[in-house]
């Protein structure tokens, strides 16, 4: 365990899965860290693990005045320190077929995952940029490959993509370095949710006719890749890397189904991927 000093760091959704993991990590390895969760309930459970450089700080990344009086919150800790580190993590998944997503999901998917990250950092920003911090987002290989039946998850993955590559760009004259965290399948809460959250249960028969066998198969898909995922503190070592190296990087691919994918991405033409895709799912 670190005992140095390395600064203060806020991570976002950070009430179970790779938030909560990244979150605990960050403070074992010597940051003081302020955990971004949505419910006291969520915060009692943050100050429960009785670390003194771990702290709750309730935050929707949806309502602006949570983000105003969290960053009001920061700032009255930090003083004129200024903040070392922002890590954009809260996100959700619709998994459904595009044709089929009723339009408000959609909205909200965008809200949370492409929307929140962009006015979390707007309101940080201040105190990154007085300590020269560093943004590191979590996104997802979905970001590079858009997944069959999982539509609304790949399209605000992708945005931010954007997100990251821009903000970069934006912020290098300030020597602010921006991280994009680009995971493949991770042990968290996301893939239970996945198993619970069945679109065919709410689907018509219409729909059904149109897509339920490729929403069986892309559910099978999912229950596999649950049974390889890997740890999160892999993704709470990428991000440590982002936050502290000398020279870290501007992607991160975390696990061998990312950097696999990743490459098929780079390499093949889309109607060759295409196909490999729907192979995965038949």
């Amino acid at each position: 365990m670190a005992t140095d000093d390395l600064g203060t760091v806020v991570v976002t959704g950070a009430s179970t899965g790779i938030g909560a993991a990244c979150a605990l990590y960050l403070s074992e390895r010597g940051f003081q860290v302020f955990a971004g969760v949505r419910k006291p309930s969520d915060a009692q459970a943050v100050t429960a693990r009785g670390r003194p450089n771990l702290e709750p700080l309730i935050l929707d990344v949806t309502q602006p005045e949570t983000i105003t009086a969290a960053v009001q919150a920061v700032q009255a800790s930090l003083g004129s320190k200024g903040l070392a580190g922002l890590v954009n993590n809260a996100g959700i998944s619709y998994d459904e077929p595009l044709e089929c997503v009723p339009i408000a999901s959609l909205r909200h998917q965008f809200e949370v995952n492409a929307i929140g990250p962009v006015a979390v950092t707007q309101a940080f920003l201040p105190m990154l940029r007085s300590a020269r911090g560093r943004v590191v987002t979590v996104g997802s290989i979905n970001g590079l490959i858009a997944s069959p039946m999982s539509g609304p998850y790949s399209m605000s993955k992708f945005a931010i993509e954007a997100f990251s590559d821009g903000l970069r760009r934006e912020l290098a004259p300030w020597g602010i370095h921006v991280a994009l965290i680009e995971p493949g399948a991770i042990k968290t809460a996301i893939w239970d949710k996945a198993t619970v959250n069945d679109w065919s249960a709410k689907a018509t028969p219409a729909q059904l006719d149109l897509y339920g066998e490729a929403y069986r198969q892309f559910r099978k898909l999912i229950a596999d890749s649950a049974q390889k995922a890997v740890p999160c503190d892999q993704v709470s070592q990428a991000i440590l890397h982002a936050l502290t190296a000398t020279k870290p990087r501007t992607r991160y691919l975390v696990g061998k189904d990312a950097r696999l994918l990743a490459r098929l991405a780079a390499l093949l033409p889309d109607r060759v991927l295409d196909g490999v895709l729907r192979k995965a799912m038949s």
